[in-house]
């Protein structure tokens, strides 16, 4: 029976988010404690400001004010990627969701920010899990979407319990706004009878690194753009990347397109879309250097006569954005040894050397050991004479709309044996967190644009902000704190008939068939 409401055209929602990004390979397991380092807002307490996979929240909150609707707005949060998300902490965030939604209940949609790429203890598709419980929960005919990191593993259970998914475009991810304003005005059109989302997916059986700020994922994107734009039939299109650090059974790029009602032409759309990926494999990927020749190359362009500004070298997979610790000293060493100059690290995770710089005080010179604690092949720890420049209680960076922290932190600079400064300072932080924007260096004092080389832990993320300071950026891949080889990653779970674990997946699994 049709509520009175409903009747009226009113509509209540409900919205949250669960989200974080797992490297199964790294050994920091995520707990609540994680969650609420990095971003826990429970009902009613999203700040106005949208932060990436939580973003829906904010949004909505804007578009069923507009309309007069009810939004009811449950826990939102996101922890910093790293290893499995602790058992406890999962289903502690998941039933709270949950008790809200049923609390809530009845709604018309529930609309959900979430990444696609958790993995917990117990249990290998924590999102999968939480749609499929809201569905029982919401019935068949209660609108069930969400929004979606591309790094993200697009599973069969995740496939049937949502009625649509819609992710961002951009890898670095600017994207996120408008990501969360294109699922609301599918959710809007739909509530109000003007469209009838279906998903159509295809499986593109390959793995890569699909950056949007080189050629062909740059073209490939705005192609997808026009076609939204041209198309009246096609609602949304989506290109899943996955996650190579997820050792799942489902991990891999897919394509999603979302039509209003045609399944045919969104299946045909998104098989057509998925094999242009694939027939580029192999060539998103950033070319990148090992860490003596990136030095080589920046010391080369910053030479007399050379380009002016900072040089931006991207320790690209020593990625706290990616799972890892960001402790490796592998590109420090390398500095260090070459007694180059003008140089800010930004950032090398070491809690227990912030909390020595934090005893020793603004000013006071230690002796210090730093970085590389927590996995093979990422160098050794820094043992070094070091000032302390600078103490910020809650440091923090832009990203975009968003507000990372990364604080407590500490400003070192790195002196000889005699105490005199060898032009080398280090970034030393709390709270794990890839490097987004030039606003990272200054929230601790040093000016970016004066220095020489900024060396900073992103894969692309970096690439929107820094892009326009930098003399040059480049790629460096120094040491491999970070599975960046499937096809010699020693997975146990991801599935074998996928490129580049074989030349030929789909001949692989047509000669299986």
């Amino acid at each position: 029976m049709m509520r009175d409401t409903e009747t009226a055209g009113h509509r209540r929602i409900f919205v949250a988010a669960m989200a974080t990004e797992t490297n199964t390979f790294s050994p920091i397991v995520i707990d609540r404690r994680a969650f609420l380092d990095s971003f826990y807002a429970p009902p009613g307490t999203h700040p106005d400001t949208a932060t990436l996979c939580t973003a829906p929240i904010p949004v909505g909150r804007g578009v069923c004010a507009a309309l007069g609707w009810t939004l009811i707005e449950g826990t939102a949060a996101w922890a910093d990627p790293a290893g499995l998300v602790a058992q406890a902490a999962h289903e502690g965030l998941r039933d709270e969701i949950l008790a809200q939604l049923q609390a809530a209940l009845p709604v018309d949609a529930v609309v959900l920010g979430l990444h696609g790429a958790m993995v917990a203890q117990g249990c290998i598709d924590p999102e999968g899990d939480l749609l499929a419980r809201i569905r029982t929960m919401v019935g068949p005919d209660v609108l069930v979407c969400a929004s979606l990191d591309p790094h993200s593993h697009l599973t069969a259970q995740r496939v049937q319990a949502a009625d649509f998914f819609v992710a961002f475009k951009e890898f670095p991810h600017t994207d996120f706004v408008d990501c969360a304003r294109n699922l609301w005005a599918i959710v809007v059109d739909t509530l109000q009878g003007r469209v009838r989302p279906v998903m159509s997916t295809y499986d593109c059986r390959m793995i890569d690194v699909f950056p949007t700020s080189r050629e062909p994922m740059r073209g490939f994107v705005d192609r997808m753009i026009a076609i939204e734009a041209d198309d009246p039939r096609v609602l949304s299109l989506s290109a899943i990347h996955g996650f190579m650090a997820g050792d799942v059974p489902e991990m891999g790029t897919h394509m999603i397109a979302v039509t209003d009602g045609d399944a045919a032409c969104g299946a045909a759309l998104a098989q057509r879309l998925g094999q242009e990926l694939f027939a580029n494999r192999g060539r998103h990927m950033m070319p990148s250097l090992d860490e003596d020749a990136a030095l080589d190359l920046a010391v080369a362009v910053t030479a007399p006569g050379g380009v002016t500004g900072p040089v931006v070298i991207a320790d690209m997979w020593d990625n706290p954005g990616g799972g890892t610790a960001g402790d490796a000293t592998v590109l420090l060493k390398a500095a260090m040894a070459r007694g180059l100059r003008g140089v800010a690290f930004g950032t090398i995770w070491d809690p227990i050397a912030v909390t020595l710089c934090e005893a020793a005080g603004t000013g006071g010179v230690i002796p210090l050991r730093f970085g590389a604690k927590s996995a093979p092949q990422t160098g050794d720890p820094v043992d070094a004479l070091v000032r302390v420049e600078a103490l910020v209680a809650n440091a923090a960076m832009v990203f975009g709309e968003s507000v990372v922290p990364f604080g407590p932190a500490a400003r070192i600079a790195l002196l000889d044996a005699q105490g005199a400064e060898t032009g080398i300072e280090v970034i030393l932080n709390t709270v794990r967190a890839q490097s987004y924007d030039p606003s990272l260096f200054t929230v601790m004092g040093i000016d970016p644009l004066a220095c020489r080389l900024l060396v900073i832990k992103s894969t692309n993320h970096f690439h929107a902000a820094f892009h326009p300071i930098a003399a040059d950026i480049i790629y460096c891949a120094a040491g491999k704190p970070y599975p960046n080889d499937p096809a010699t990653t020693p997975y146990v779970h991801v599935r074998a008939d996928i490129w580049p674990r074989v030349a030929d997946p789909f001949g692989a699994v047509e000669a299986a068939q």
